[in-house]
C-alpha cells in the first residue's frame, strides 16, 4: 500500500469549517460533477484546490484556473493528495451537524491538472479588480457560452467556444483571462462591493479575497511579458 493509500483524518476543529469546507466542495461539483479535489495540509492550514478550467489541447487559449480555499485546522497535519470531490462530499455529509473529523477517502486519482503547481512567489501585487468587473464578465461569459453552443454539440466545439469566451481579457483588466472571473464567481468567492486583490508570478495571476483565491495561468501563447513560472 502506497502512502497515497493511507486513510488519514484531518480535524477542522469546528462547525464553521467544516460548512466552509462543504460549501466549497458543492460549488465546485456544479462546476464539474465528477472532478477531483487537491487536499494538501501543510502544519495548521489545509489548502483545498480545485479545477475550473484547463485546456484540452496543446496550443488552445484555455487558460488554467484552479480554485484555492484555506481551511485551519484543529492539529497539525501533512497530508497532500488528489481524490474525488464525489467521496469528500459524502463523507463530509455523514459528519453531520456536530462531527470535525474529515477521513481522507483512501485512493486517490490522477488528474492532469493536479501536476500543475502555482508557484510559491514571490507574488507581485498589481492592484484590485471589482467584484461586479467580474460578476459582469462571469454573466456575460456563460451567456454566450450557451448562446454559441448549439443542441448536442461534439466536445470540439465545446472546447473552442469555452477557449474564446474564458481565454479573452476581462474588460478593463489587462492580461486577466475572464476565466478566472467564472472562476471567483462560482466558487462563492465575490461579494459586493469587495474588490479581489490581484498578484502576479510568471506567467500567473492570482485573485485573492476573504472568500478564497482563484489561480490563474496564462497559456504560452498570450504570456509574453510576463515571464515564465
Amino acid at each position: 500500500m502506497s502512502a497515497a493509500d493511507v486513510q488519514t483524518a484531518l480535524d477542522l476543529g469546528d462547525r464553521e469549517a467544516v460548512a466552509d469546507l462543504r460549501t466549497f466542495i458543492a460549488r465546485a461539483r456544479a462546476v464539474d460533477a465528477g472532478g477531483a479535489v487537491r487536499l494538501q495540509a501543510v502544519g495548521s492550514v489545509l489548502a483545498a484546490y480545485v479545477c475550473v478550467l484547463w485546456p484540452r489541447m496543446l496550443g488552445e487559449a484555455t487558460p488554467t484556473v484552479l480554485g484555492m480555499r484555506a481551511i485551519p485546522l484543529a492539529h497539525p497535519a501533512g497530508v497532500d493528495a488528489t481524490v474525488p470531490m464525489a467521496a469528500v462530499a459524502d463523507r463530509l455529509a455523514r459528519m453531520g451537524d456536530e462531527g470535525t473529523l474529515l477521513d481522507v477517502p483512501p485512493s486517490s486519482v490522477h488528474v492532469s491538472w493536479a501536476a500543475i503547481r502555482p508557484p510559491r512567489g514571490p507574488w507581485t501585487p498589481s492592484g484590485a479588480v471589482p467584484s461586479e468587473a467580474l460578476a459582469a464578465a462571469a454573466a456575460s461569459g456563460m451567456a454566450e457560452v450557451a448562446a454559441t453552443v448549439p443542441p448536442q454539440p461534439g466536445q470540439a466545439v465545446v472546447d473552442g467556444a469555452r477557449a474564446a469566451v474564458w481565454g479573452r481579457d476581462v474588460e478593463g483588466a489587462d492580461r486577466l483571462p475572464a476565466g478566472a472571473a467564472f472562476a471567483a464567481e462560482a466558487l462563492g468567492f465575490l461579494a459586493p462591493g469587495v474588490p479581489m486583490q490581484r498578484f502576479e508570478c510568471g506567467a500567473w495571476v492570482r485573485l485573492s479575497s476573504p472568500r478564497g483565491h482563484v489561480l490563474c495561468r496564462i497559456p504560452a501563447s498570450r504570456a509574453a511579458g510576463l515571464g515564465t513560472s
